[in-house]
């Protein structure tokens, strides 16, 4: 009886550690921090951040709303930034503005497998999409997947 109490006892305290965790990489606005690796080319950027912001103006519109983006200093965060007020976005860096709508959306970019995995996120959807990415660009390698919150 008492190893079962012992195992109870570790596996309780793995689970609110995890989920102390999780909580702690979540940002005031609910959101991950956004992240990218430097490594990755100024035009591979450019062409992941072009193609992931045009699939999220089909799901929530162009221009819909001022984006605050919190961006982490790599070559895509510069590159997000640049194709969201292409297509329109107002977007600002901290929550202080006069617009209704502010919209947060954070990033994570990883390589994984030869690829580059691509994450938008807002507080209503989650985009993902993998890439062949080189020194010259990116194509995508994966249809793109869609998660609606709430």
């Amino acid at each position: 009886m008492r190893t079962y109490s012992l195992f109870s006892r570790l596996a309780g305290i793995a689970a609110l550690a995890a989920f102390i965790s999780g909580c702690q990489t979540l940002g005031a606005d609910g959101l991950v921090a956004s992240s990218a690796p430097q490594e990755l080319s100024g035009p591979a950027a450019s062409a992941i951040a072009g193609d992931m912001v045009s699939r999220l103006a089909e799901q929530v519109g162009p221009g819909a709303g001022t984006i605050l983006l919190k961006p982490d200093g790599s070559p895509f965060g510069s590159a997000l930034e640049a194709s969201l007020k292409v297509w329109g976005y107002a977007v600002v860096s901290d929550q202080k503005t006069d617009k209704e709508k502010l919209v947060p959306l954070a990033y994570v970019i990883d390589n994984f497998e030869g690829q580059v995995l691509a994450r938008l996120s807002t507080g209503t959807i989650d985009l993902g999409r993998a890439y062949d990415a080189t020194a010259a660009g990116a194509t995508p390698a994966s249809p793109l997947s869609i998660m609606r919150h709430g």
